[in-house]
């Protein structure tokens, strides 16, 4: 049964790990791809790229801060129906959303990736017979 198991984490932890990293540079090249810029007014990352977790959270922070500068501080939820700045609003809502759901899947993706390193060691921890001196038996007194 020891075999089995750690056969099954080093596996497994190998296919996490290798699926975190796949999926970090598909989230990665897929916002590269778009050709966004962080704005230069950003609190962090200004005029980087966005194609990582920092710059696509701070591209998405500036794009609340200028929405919320549009509409007087009010939200998509806080605009009345015939208010013509509810559109910018719902798109803006939009903008953040997506952004911030690729945060999400970067976290989700390191995530996978350490979890799997930590399920590998562990198999291979498994594996390994312990190495020491032999147990004492102790007789009663």
């Amino acid at each position: 049964m020891r075999k089995v198991a750690s056969i099954t984490a080093i596996v497994v932890g190998i296919i996490m790990a290798v699926a975190g990293v796949v999926t970090w540079i598909v989230i990665s090249t897929t916002l590269s791809d778009q050709k966004i810029t962080v704005a230069d007014d950003a609190n962090c990352a200004a005029g980087d790229g966005v194609n990582g977790p920092i710059s696509a959270y701070c591209q998405a922070d500036i794009i609340d801060h200028h929405t919320l500068e549009i509409t007087g501080g009010k939200t998509y939820s806080e605009l009345d129906r015939d208010d013509p700045l509810r559109d910018t609003a719902m798109q803006s809502a939009f903008l953040q959303a997506s952004l911030f759901t690729s945060v999400v899947a970067f976290g989700v993706a390191a995530m996978a990736f350490v979890v799997g390193i930590v399920m590998a060691l562990i198999g291979f921890a498994i594996r390994t017979p312990a190495t020491g001196p032999p147990a004492q038996a102790t007789q009663p007194a």
